[in-house]
């Protein structure tokens, strides 16, 4: 017995060199993820079925007398000798892996070869692996939450099937004394090299599987370390800024034979050998790479004729064809070039596939925000274009006024309205400008109307000396100040006042415009900086300022409004810290 369990030992050193290769087989891995059809149960059927003839051929043969023969088992045998098959593990495995259909599919080949071999007990040994395939598959579904059952548990179940076959021997044997020492012979020695092969074999499988999510995972990593670090060059106008950045990134960060980058015209970009190959519209005649622009998927070509080049001297023997979509139209091609065919590897196609996923959802989300940002600059410059035309009237008609009575007057008010009316022509430039440069447009505008309502409406200016490195939204406190004197104080015609206080505070500046007059109807104060209210007295400004305080410096700049105890109004903002404006004005 001792010599005999060696002797399978030995073959089982054998299967597990084949087991090892097959584990690295792509159809294999598809086993791996429950990847099934009928097509590939039909070929693993038939791989796990010749692997199961093959652990046939390798086992041993027990003579009448007992001798033990070590040769090839490759035709049939005599009538009193016994085969010693281990078809067994490769039956249990495609069961775990493929379920009952192809454990039974598997065992049906392997069942049949030990038919055609013949020998003592062959009913036994031809029934038992089809049997097995199926138990084998059904306790796989058992098991269905793991994905590779563990090598102790393999080697557990790797227990049954040896002792179900000397089982069989038994019943489906005459001969019952002899077939009893056989089973005594080699019936220890199978459940222990049985379930020893199939134990290491699963073990094999999870370190395949466990190669295979770290390739993946790493080349996820890289695919996403690269679209991180082309983002510069995406952002670029120019096509061929774009194509030049993104060839020279992936050239330097993958082991390539070259990079081309293309539209649907023209070669952009070529880094890499051949680059005689890559003039314009030399790579887009080829089948491949119109195929991958017409699908919109990549493509892989294998062959030279599909490459830029006469087949002589192409450098290239391989290529991956990845399409760069944007708004679902292919915007670039990016080939990968291979000296030869075999360097494309899974690692390599799932790069391809990520990297094309990255950079066209980069690409995507950029237009998006480009979109985004001029929709709102649009918004924005319309509300800062506004103009109250009757105030230019007004003020013109106070201006001509002025000229016979006091024309120093009526030059400072008009030297007054050109600024006023110079800044607003700039406002479609800056979405943020100095506070300096806004408190002199405010200081325009009350300077205007303090000699329009002259003895009526005193307004005091109150601000620090220094205001530098601080940063507002155009047009903002001029129609607040407004709004004080068209609604406020309609009412009041004498003694009315406006404060406008600009006070630092830490972590920024608060403006505060202050009036005596009547106040915010108390339905208004909760919903006017929230919506436009063209029919309500405070009209549409203090919303358009609101909107530009949120959205250009955020929430914390929104407006406060409040109706003073002693009568009149206030309306109360804060600017944040000047290093936080500094970043808003670039961004704008």
């Amino acid at each position: 017995m001792e010599s005999l369990t060696i002797t399978l030992f030995e073959r089982l050193g054998l299967l597990l060199i084949i087991a090892f290769v097959m584990t690295r087989t792509p159809g294999f891995r598809s086993l791996l993820y429950r990847n099934y059809s009928v097509r590939m149960s039909l070929v693993h059927a038939a791989v796990f079925g010749v692997f199961g003839i093959v652990c046939s051929s390798i086992g041993i043969i027990i003579t009448e007398d007992g001798t033990i023969r070590n040769s090839l088992i490759l035709f049939p045998v005599a009538e009193n000798h016994f085969v010693v098959s281990l078809s067994l593990v490769a039956i249990v495995i495609a069961g775990l892996l493929g379920g009952p259909t192809l454990g039974f599919g598997a065992g049906m080949i392997a069942g049949a070869h030990l038919f055609f071999l013949g020998g003592h007990g062959l009913l036994a040994n031809a029934l038992v692996n089809p049997i097995t395939g199926v138990l084998a598959g059904l306790t796989a579904r058992f098991f269905s939450t793991e994905r590779v059952i563990s090598p102790l548990k393999a080697l557990f179940i790797g227990v049954f099937p040896p002792v179900l076959h000397m089982q069989l021997l038994l019943i489906l044997n005459d001969d019952h004394a002899g077939m009893v020492e056989i089973v005594n012979t080699i019936g220890f020695s199978l459940v222990l090299t049985i379930s020893t092969a199939i134990a290491i074999f699963t073990a094999m499988i999870g370190i395949a599987l466990k190669e295979q999510e770290n390739e993946a995972a790493l080349s996820s990593k890289q695919a996403f370390t690269i679209a991180k670090e082309a983002l510069p060059f995406l952002k670029k106008d120019s096509k061929f800024e774009v194509a030049g950045g993104l060839a020279d990134l992936l050239y330097s960060r993958l082991k390539l034979a070259a990079v081309t980058v293309t539209d649907q015209d023209e070669v952009l970009a070529h880094r890499g050998l051949g680059p005689g190959f890559h003039r314009f519209r030399s790579l887009l005649m080829y089948p491949s790479a119109r195929r991958a622009i017409r699908l919109k998927q990549i493509e892989v070509a294998y062959s030279k004729k599909d490459l830029p080049g006469t087949e002589e001297n192409s450098p290239f023997e391989a290529a991956i064809f990845i399409p760069i979509l944007k708004d679902r139209d292919v915007i670039f091609l990016i080939t990968f070039y291979f000296k030869k065919a075999e360097h494309i590897s899974p690692v390599e196609m799932m790069m391809a596939q990520g990297l094309g996923q990255f950079i066209s959802d980069h690409l995507n989300m950029l237009e998006a925000e480009k979109l985004k940002d001029h929709i709102r600059d649009a918004e924005l410059r319309n509300l800062q274009a506004q103009i109250n035309p009757h105030f230019l009237f007004n003020t013109l008609q106070l201006i001509a006024g002025l000229i016979r009575e006091n024309p120093a007057t009526a030059r400072l008010l008009t030297l007054k309205l050109a600024g006023y009316m110079r800044f607003n022509l700039r406002l479609v430039s800056k979405s943020l400008v100095e506070l300096e440069k806004e408190c002199e447009h405010a200081e325009a505008y009350t300077a205007i109307i303090q000699e329009r309502f002259r003895g009526r409406i005193d307004i005091r200016f109150i601000k620090p000396e220094e205001m530098s490195n601080i940063y507002i939204p155009p047009s903002t406190i001029q129609p607040l100040i407004e709004n004080s004197v068209q609604h406020g104080l309609k009412d009041v015609f004498e003694n009315a006042k406006i404060e406008i206080c600009i006070k630092k505070v830490s972590g920024g500046v608060t403006i505060t415009v202050r009036d005596n007059g009547s106040g915010f109807p108390e339905h208004l104060l909760h919903v006017v900086t929230r919506k436009p209210l063209a029919s309500e007295m405070s009209g549409v400004g203090i919303y358009n300022v609101n909107q530009r305080l949120v959205q250009l410096l955020g929430e914390s700049a929104r407006l406060f409004i409040r109706n003073l105890p002693e009568g009149g109004s206030e309306v109360k903002f804060t600017i944040p810290g000047a290093n936080e404006f500094k970043e808003k004005q670039v961004i704008g």
